[in-house]
């Protein structure tokens, strides 16, 4: 699996929401609604969820092993910090 394209639109709002992120894999599969967030050790990606009837939170799409999540977070923090770094 490779991530071959990482669209960020970057959230004018102050807050912890930084970006959304739409990611495309091997040219042939997107996935839209990545958020970027601050948190208290640095930034993270949210997949793309819904809210249950009960109130939870719950991935409508995710990676199944922590290899592949850290090749998706790594992608997307790269591409949001280039994002960064074009508009200074």
């Amino acid at each position: 699996m490779q991530v071959t394209d990482v669209r960020v639109r970057r959230v004018a709002k102050e807050g912890k929401l930084k970006a959304v992120v739409s990611m495309t894999i091997d040219d042939v599969f997107v996935v839209h609604d990545i958020k970027v967030i601050e948190g208290e050790k640095g930034l993270f990606i949210a997949m793309p969820s819904k809210k249950t009837a009960d109130g939870e939170y719950r991935d409508i799409a995710h990676p199944i092993n922590s290899q592949t999540r850290e090749i998706i977070q790594k992608s997307i923090l790269d591409s949001y910090q280039k994002s960064l770094e074009e508009d200074n």
